[in-house]
């Protein structure tokens, strides 16, 4: 059985909408069973960089430091779907299940694999799996070594920036772009990282925007939800699944988020099962 626990974060957002974030995460979580739900505060004000490089790094360190004490207070074998927010909550839930075993599989539109050097809005959202690899603001960024890039498997990224493309060229993570998705393929990726866990982060700006709207930033020719769903499927088949999150729903208006919630359901349903 699954627990969610759900962190409406949206400070790692670069979009005007970001706090749109917080809408979508009560969104989904309306429809989970209450029982399985723990809702982490989340703080309204933006925070400030404090130097960093960050945009809204306070917030943002706040929130980090209050996901890691509800996972720790987590009891039993019941595996932990993080419900965002922005992609930024996938990190500490990382952070608590890393292993030298353990294979992160990325879904997203986006690479997310930027530092504050060289990030164009200074957003963490946009940072967040380069700070799973342990790189970047130490302040958010897991423990160097955390998750070794060959550990790493990028899923329907079809928005790399010029300096998102060289690190995963130099850094061996591997890349599965939409046109050479298949669940056999995703397998096959997943396994020659070597890992024996995996963890699912699934960005639903993954999903083509024929299939999901309510994203900040959607990307035409995406994956299709069976596609996601599929994969998802064959990995458990294949491997247990160590933790899971699902980010970036954000929708334009209540109406909007019931329009969606079919396909972000079945997401839900394939890594809650």
């Amino acid at each position: 059985m699954a627990r969610f626990l759900v962190v409406p974060q949206w400070q790692g957002s670069p979009s005007s909408r970001a706090m749109a974030h917080i809408d979508g995460a009560e969104a989904i979580a309306g429809d989970l069973p209450r029982s399985a739900c723990t809702a982490v505060p989340v703080p309204l004000e933006a925070g400030d960089a404090q130097g960093t490089g960050v945009l809204r790094a306070s917030a943002l360190q706040r929130v980090r430091e209050a996901v890691a004490a509800a996972l720790d207070e987590a009891t039993g074998d019941d595996t932990t779907v993080v419900v965002g927010g922005d992609c930024g909550v996938a990190v500490p839930a990382i952070g608590r299940v890393a292993g030298d075993d353990l294979a992160v599989v990325w879904f997203d539109a986006h690479a997310d694999l930027h530092d504050p050097s060289t990030s164009p809005s200074g957003a963490y959202s946009g940072m967040a799996l380069r700070s799973v690899l342990g790189d970047g603001e130490p302040l958010l960024a897991l423990p160097r070594g955390g998750v070794a890039p060959e550990r790493v498997v990028l899923v329907g990224a079809r928005l790399l920036e010029d300096e998102e493309a060289a690190f995963i060229a130099a850094s061996g993570i591997r890349h599965l772009p939409c046109a050479d998705f298949s669940p056999a393929a995703l397998v096959e990726a997943v396994a020659a990282t070597g890992a024996q866990r995996i963890y699912v982060h699934v960005d639903l700006d993954v999903l083509d925007p024929a299939h999901m709207s309510g994203v900040t930033a959607p990307a035409p020719f995406g994956l299709e939800p069976a596609e996601v769903v599929a994969g998802i499927a064959a990995l458990r088949a294949e491997l247990p699944l160590a933790g899971a999150s699902i980010a970036g729903f954000a929708p334009s208006s209540p109406a909007a988020a019931v329009d969606d919630m079919g396909a972000i359901l079945r997401v839900v349903g394939a890594l809650a099962r």
